[in-house]
């Protein structure tokens, strides 16, 4: 495992227990993101880097019973949260990294990420393996309950122009993986850029 993946489970497993306090109001937020997608009853959805699964629920009520919803996380105690929380009955919980993903190419019909891109060790290429496992068509959201400029602001630092997330670099960036961004939106109540899958 690299020091980057053992950086991710050591900052998530430390803090997995008291996740959801953390932050009790984002819920609608989800909610919102995952409503907004077009998502379809028995699309098959992957929640990549799912923590404690807060989007499980609502790409469950989006796809229906008929639908497949897999969370993926890297972080056994993250998971362990979602269980506690009865998130697993919304979805399937893997132990896994989404660098490497144990599904099948082109299986699925959206990957939904919360704050993924910050966390990816190779995000170009990491991207790419996104797009794998995605159908031509298929949409990727990337997606945080709170802006760039907000979440800055709130850890103390300035947004800085190398952030992945700012438009100008994050365009590309997908674009160099195979997605094409269809919308982007970086205002204090939510982050949501949404891209489909090119043939």
């Amino acid at each position: 495992m690299s020091d980057r993946h053992t950086h991710v489970q050591e900052f998530f497993g430390t803090r997995a227990a008291g996740w959801d306090d953390r932050f009790p109001d984002d819920g609608p937020a989800y909610a919102a993101a995952v409503a907004g997608l077009g998502l379809r009853e028995g699309d098959r959805v992957l929640d990549a880097g799912c923590g404690t699964g807060r989007a499980l629920t609502p790409l469950r009520a989006a796809v229906g019973p008929s639908g497949v919803v897999v969370g993926v996380d890297l972080t056994p105690a993250m998971l362990e949260a979602a269980v506690r929380a009865g998130r697993d009955r919304d979805g399937r919980l893997v132990l896994a990294d989404v660098t490497a993903l144990p599904l099948r190419s082109g299986s699925l019909d959206a990957v939904f990420g919360a704050g993924l891109v910050a966390h990816l060790p190779r995000p170009a290429e990491n991207l790419r393996e996104l797009a794998r496992v995605v159908r031509p068509g298929g949409i990727l959201a990337l997606f945080h309950p709170i802006g760039r400029a907000a979440l800055a602001a709130r850890q103390g630092r300035r947004i800085t122009p190398e952030d992945l997330r700012a438009e100008p670099n994050l365009r590309p960036l997908l674009a160099g993986a195979g997605w094409l961004m269809t919308s982007y939106v970086d205002e204090d109540a939510r982050f949501l850029a949404v891209a489909v899958r090119e043939d």
